[in-house]
């Protein structure tokens, strides 16, 4: 037993070195890592430099065996807080690089971090629950155990051997990143092949998590057209990538498409929208992803929906909802990939934040409030209730909602029974906001403190509630995302026109 428990002893002895040397050798990592896991900005550079040093001294204590146990004790809170704050991450849609193994090993929050993690965890108890009294071999002792030198000697012999597989992989990933950076430059330079990047813009741009999907029509591969609604209505939810003929990066996510597509089965639906002609999108893409490839008509579909670069993915719910952010370029589409694997992807108000700093609402309830409108009536957040409701944040100091104020006017008039509620909180003078002349309810609040609850951030901005007074979007910022969460796609289109 003593032999066994040596031997878990050297593994976690060789990890926690392992770890405390890379962390040394890339402290601005370390507290960008801890910085990205919510530690509190005091402590982020004291932990950035103590941590390393914790985890040398476990390191090394873990060879002898009177101080054994309690490094295992300090080796397992650790582990239990790096599990727990991978958890929590993963809980709230987040994949921040986990720099476990700072310099020398890196890579997203996700399913195979947290059973690695786990894996270690239960190995540091086993040594805990062993007991203090179960520790006394020690690496000199363990070469008298009888056919003790060859038991060294094939421990040895393994740990070379994934010494050698690290370093491999490590070469092989950063000859990935190198092609990936020639690919880039190819693009930038347009030297050496024809390249088009006629969507080049902002990639972070994008539409927010919890909007209806735009409307615009592509063609399948029978040559019929197919409404943009249509896409997302299969009633599971479902992943659309948008690529490009002419795209090198997006080559590489072939053999992945294919692995999540047999992975995720019946329960997520993967979708490519490509331009450009059917042959050279077959000849790239192969006939495999045929029947889930689908051609816009210009750019219409990346500009609505970002504008997009390629490869870009954006997730939708089971209800066609927006259900994420821009996810760009193949290693975010796959970290991206990695989060759908542990969500619940059933669950009522699915989406992934990408990393969002913002607290998010959906599903929350409506908090209660009594406020009343121009005419002295009394509104509540039970007036919300049974129907779907766009509530917007104005005020009359502001010149971006004095530039989108003659189109908010037509909206409110135009509406019918079908459309959307649209009520507006806002601040000041009631006889100005009587001369809006927009036809709904406006609640005048000097300290937008309902305001501020209800999710505001800065003007002009809205979120969406529904029927039964939750929140179903985050808060859009700016006409574009205004008109995005309430499905206006002529007035989204004129807006991204300029």
């Amino acid at each position: 037993m003593e032999v066994i428990l040596l031997l878990l002893r050297l593994l976690l002895s060789g990890v926690f070195l392992i770890a405390g040397i890379g962390k040394l050798l890339d402290r601005q990592g370390s507290e960008k890592a801890l910085a990205e896991f919510d530690v509190p900005s005091p402590l982020v550079s004291p932990l950035a430099a103590v941590l390393p040093w914790i985890e040398l001294l476990v390191a090394f204590f873990l060879l002898f065996g009177s101080f054994a146990w309690p490094a295992a004790i300090v080796a397992t809170v650790l582990l239990a807080l790096f599990t727990a704050g991978m958890l929590l991450q993963i809980a709230r849609g987040r994949a921040p690089d986990c720099h476990c193994f700072g310099q020398i090993h890196s890579e997203p929050v996700g399913v195979k971090s947290l059973i690695r993690n786990a894996a270690l965890l239960a190995v540091a108890i086993l040594i805990l629950i062993a007991g203090s009294g179960s520790q006394a071999a020690t690496f000199g002792s363990f070469l008298q155990y009888e056919n003790g030198m060859q038991i060294a000697f094939g421990f040895a012999v393994v740990a070379f051997l994934v010494a050698i597989f690290v370093v491999l992989k490590k070469i092989s990933d950063q000859q990935e990143k190198i092609i990936r950076r020639i690919e880039i430059l190819e693009v930038i330079s347009n030297e050496g092949r024809e390249v088009e990047r006629n969507e080049v813009s902002d990639p972070g741009a994008g539409i927010p998590i919890g909007s209806p999907i735009p409307e615009f029509d592509v063609v399948g591969n029978a040559g019929i057209s197919i409404p943009s609604s249509d896409l997302v209505a299969g009633g599971r939810p479902s992943v659309i990538i948008f690529v490009s003929p002419n795209c090198h990066p997006c080559e590489t996510l072939i053999p992945d498409i294919s692995s999540w597509v047999e992975e995720f089965g019946e329960r997520l639906e993967i979708l490519l929208i490509s331009s450009g002609s059917w042959q050279e999108n077959l000849e790239k893409f192969g006939e495999q992803n045929a029947d889930r490839l689908f051609l816009q008509q210009g750019n219409e579909a990346s500009e609505l929906m970002g504008p997009i670069w390629t490869p870009t993915a954006v997730v939708f719910d089971s209800n066609g909802r927006v259900a994420s952010h821009n996810a760009v370029g193949d290693s975010s589409i796959r970290s991206a990939f990695e989060l759908l694997k542990i969500e619940e992807l059933e669950r009522e108000f699915f989406f992934l934040s990408n990393g969002s700093g913002n607290d998010v609402l959906i599903g929350k309830s409506v908090p209660g409030f009594s406020l009343q409108d121009l005419d002295g009536n009394e509104v509540t957040e039970k007036d919300l209730l049974g129907k779907k409701t766009l509530a917007a944040f104005w005020s009359t100091t502001c010149p971006f909602c004095d530039q989108m104020l003659e189109s908010i006017k037509e909206w409110s008039t135009a509406r019918n029974d079908d459309d959307l509620n649209l009520i507006l909180f806002s601040a000041g003078d009631p006889r100005v906001h009587r001369g809006l002349g927009i036809s709904a309810p406006i609640l005048l609040e000097d300290d937008y403190d309902t305001a501020n609850k209800l999710g505001m951030r800065g003007t002009p901005s809205a979120i969406l509630i529904d029927e039964n007074g939750l929140f179903v979007s985050e808060t859009g910022i700016g006409a574009e995302n205004i008109w995005a969460l309430a499905g206006e796609t002529a007035r989204l289109a004129k807006e991204k026109a300029g």
